[in-house]
């Protein structure tokens, strides 16, 4: 991720997702923060980063 346009695709991508309630993309550090009204599911997460054409290399 190296730009506004990575930010705004994944952004959306995770956003969208059902339980999402906030995506955050920091692209200095290439970090990605999710929040939802439950434990958000890492695979689906993981999956729809893939999609998107980026890896999600963990979770912290």
């Amino acid at each position: 991720m190296s730009c506004g346009h990575c930010k705004a695709t994944l952004t959306k991508a995770i956003g969208d997702l059902d339980g999402v309630t906030g995506v955050d993309v920091d692209l200095g550090r290439g970090h990605v923060t999710v929040t939802g009204a439950a434990q958000p599911d890492d695979a689906l997460i993981a999956e729809v980063v893939d999609e998107a054409g980026y890896e999600l290399t963990g979770r912290a």
